[in-house]
């Protein structure tokens, strides 16, 4: 920490007395119609931040929102009328976009785009910071292997370097290269193991070996804090018998120890007092007791610190220096953000125009375009397509979970955009009862079936037990194909679903996520070719819901009948009714045009230990080709197995990737450095090591590439 600085945080604690620093270590919630007890609270220094919820689940429940100029009046009375004048920071869940809405986390996962998620996210940070916002409770970086958890759409996937990749660019768009005045405070969550909850049941308990946990879920979090991450939540569950909100190895030893984490720990809505509920603690004294000495620093909504530590401290049970370590973690992060010379909310023009097209842009490049068989897609303008399904007029779920502060008044129905649009769309007298439908099908070239979920049933606090299409949907789909037309499936889901049952009725299927605000501007763009699809899987798309979880960097079975994802060879499955692949592997996603790619050539086959330790590593290369008719993204993926290595090691993991767009006839050569951090692992010991010997580098399409070299480590 600057040395000018640490002398100020000092200064402040010297003159704080205990209840003072207390309450910088308490959050609650607010409410217009408290704000004069609120108010009261502040002048009496017992908060240090406010949390602008009512709920858990704000996201997705329509709440009375606080506005900006009642955030000035709560902060004034903190900065003008407590003693200390200590100014207070205000969260809130903004996790994909605040009056504009972006495609939710997960789909932007699929674009593959870092650049442009960042960008997304400085768009993002601009509308929430006018609105009064200092901090946000986002990313969310857990790795979830399961798309049952209703959670999943907020995350990243199930693959540590596109996690750490998005993770730092959400980071950097929300608070620039370094957190100052300008920036949004953001909050890496939750820490850790969230995503690996049992049976994609929200809340759940966990089962993670250290060995999974250094080298799969903790890779994310350390890229937010290299980034400058100002906050770091918990999650809610207990992993390997210890809530995490009780544990010193994860909090104190990991995260503040080994990533050197300098920000402040966040507990997620009443975490703390949630010690007694797992037994850990016998009531919200001992529970405070618990999470402060394990390195919790503030107490979201459950006032279990502000009422217990004074008389904790008293006791001897936690030491006033713990305390000053908390208040010395908020205080630097208040000071990074200028708030003490800057408390109030400057209101700013903000393009909405611009920041919609981006929001957009980021829709476009979401899509992944499953299947085309015959080229059906892109449909041609003139051509009779009828259009139906339940999305088809769907206008909130299109905004995905967690878009309660969004503006729906500004988004537009498929319906709506097709009806501007100058293409021969036409439509039934109902969006969805099957004998309204039914006879308009024969006057069409094709069908478009708008297909998706609720976003009602996708976020916190809800999961399913099934994932496949939902039945009805099914049957919807069933009818319309047993009269010969040609279907394309339009998929507006949160999350990953099965599609084994519903792919052999469909002749295209285009998966366009919930996107956000101009979700249906994007998917009628992508449906006519205006845009091509870019996207790619960020989670491995099952075949039916018994197959999760299922993820593609997983390690190898004791014989090939369990290495159930690098088995391709229809005899050799785990299952005696499914194969045990999955419907569509990570990284996967087609085009309207085609790529080829050459030979891959690399500076050096061997290298010894001592110099790829010292910096040195292999330098790859490979051209790819645009060998279509139509300009196009295509992602290259670089994945790299360890042949023979003291530990089970993973069948394959991405370590690098490349988005490139390219004309029909163009061709790009892509230069990939494959190092030591590249080829390495974390042992069981907890070392981070590379181990002599050979390695696979394969570089391709997705997760399924079988173009490969083997290079030497010596």
């Amino acid at each position: 920490m600057d040395i000018k600085l640490r002398e100020r945080i000092d200064s402040i604690i010297s003159k704080m007395t205990l209840k003072e620093k207390i309450g910088q270590l308490n959050q609650e919630a607010v409410s217009p119609k408290d704000l004069e007890k609120i108010k009261e609270r502040v002048r009496n220094g017992e908060l240090g931040s406010i949390i602008l919820a009512s709920t858990a689940t704000a996201g997705n429940d329509a709440q009375e929102k606080v506005y900006y100029e009642v955030i000035d009046e709560i902060q004034k009375t903190a900065v003008e009328e407590s003693r200390m004048g200590i100014p207070l920071l205000f969260g809130r869940d903004i996790i994909h976009g605040y009056t504009t809405v972006f495609p939710v986390p997960l789909a932007l996962s699929a674009m593959f785009n870092p650049d442009l998620v960042k960008t997304a996210y400085s768009h993002i940070a601009k509308e929430t910071k006018n609105n009064g916002v200092n901090w946000t409770f986002a990313p969310m970086i857990d790795i979830s292997r399961d798309s049952r958890w209703g959670r999943c759409i907020e995350g990243i996937g199930e693959d540590p370097y596109v996690g750490g990749v998005m993770a730092e660019a959400i980071v950097k768009g929300f608070q620039g290269e370094e957190l100052s005045p300008s920036s949004v405070a953001a909050t890496a969550k939750h820490f850790i193991g969230y995503g690996a909850a049992e049976g994609g049941r929200d809340y759940d308990k966990t089962e993670i070996s250290d060995y999974t946990l250094r080298n799969f879920y903790l890779p994310p979090f350390k890229k937010a804090i290299d980034a400058g991450c100002a906050t770091v939540m918990n999650s809610f569950n207990e992993i390997n018998g210890t809530s995490t909100a009780a544990s010193k190895k994860l909090l104190r030893k990991m995260l503040k120890g080994e990533l050197s984490f300098e920000g402040f720990v966040i507990s997620d809505w009443g975490s703390v007092e949630k010690l007694v509920f797992f037994g850990q603690a016998s009531d919200k004294k001992e529970a405070a007791k618990i999470a402060i000495n394990a390195g919790m620093d503030m107490d979201m909504v459950c006032r279990a610190f502000f009422d217990n530590l004074e008389a904790l401290v008293s006791e001897g049970k936690v030491s006033e220096a713990t305390i000053d370590e908390a208040v010395s973690r908020i205080l630097g992060v208040k000071l990074k953000l200028g708030l003490f010379e800057n408390p109030y909310v400057v209101r700013q023009d903000i393009n909405i125009e611009e920041t919609e097209d981006c929001a957009e842009k980021c829709a476009d490049e979401a899509m992944v375009l499953l299947k085309n068989n015959e080229n059906i897609l892109p449909l041609k303008k003139e051509a009779a397509v009828l259009f139906a399904g339940p999305m088809l007029s769907e206008k909130h779920s299109l905004m995905g979970s967690w878009s309660a502060d969004g503006d729906v008044t500004r988004v537009k129905s498929i319906k709506e955009v097709l009806k501007e649009s100058k293409v021969n769309a036409f439509f039934a007298e109902s969006d969805y009862l099957w004998d309204g439908i039914l006879p308009f099908v024969r006057m069409a070239d094709a069908v478009v079936l708008t297909l998706g979920e609720s976003r009602k049933v996708t976020g916190e606090a809800n999961s399913l037990t099934k994932v496949e299409l939902p039945a009805e949907q099914m049957e919807f789909i069933k009818r319309v194909h047993a009269l010969g037309v040609k279907i394309i499936g339009v998929m507006a889901f949160g999350r990953p679903i099965a599609l084994f049952d519903a792919e052999p009725y469909l002749d295209a299927i285009l998966y366009i996520w919930h996107s956000g605000t101009r979700s249906a501007q994007s998917a009628v763009s992508a449906l006519y070719g205006d845009v091509n699809p870019s996207g790619r899987l960020p989670m491995s798309f099952p075949r039916y819901t018994g197959q999760i979880p299922i993820y593609y960097n997983r390690e190898k079975g004791a014989i090939p009948l369990n290495s159930y994802y690098g088995e391709t060879n229809k005899r050799v499955h785990s299952y005696h009714d499914s194969l045990a692949t999955p419907m569509y592997p990570f990284g996967y996603g087609l085009s309207y045009t085609e790529f080829s790619y050459g030979e891959i050539t690399s500076d050096k086959t061997k290298i010894s230990l001592k110099d790829l330790e010292a910096g040195d590593g292999f330098s790859l290369s490979i051209t790819v080709k645009n060998t279509g008719e139509r300009e196009g993204a295509e992602v290259t993926q670089v994945y790299i197995t360890d042949k023979v290595s003291s530990m089970v090691r993973p069948i394959k993991e991405l370590k690098a990737f490349s988005k490139n767009v390219l004309k029909p006839g163009e061709e790009v050569k892509l230069n990939f450095f494959i190092d030591f951090e590249k080829l390495g692992y974390y042992n069981d010991e907890g070392e981070f090591t590379v181990e002599e010997g050979e390695f696979d580098i394969w570089i391709g399409k997705d997760a399924y590439v079988t173009d490969k070299i083997t290079v030497t480590v010596e």
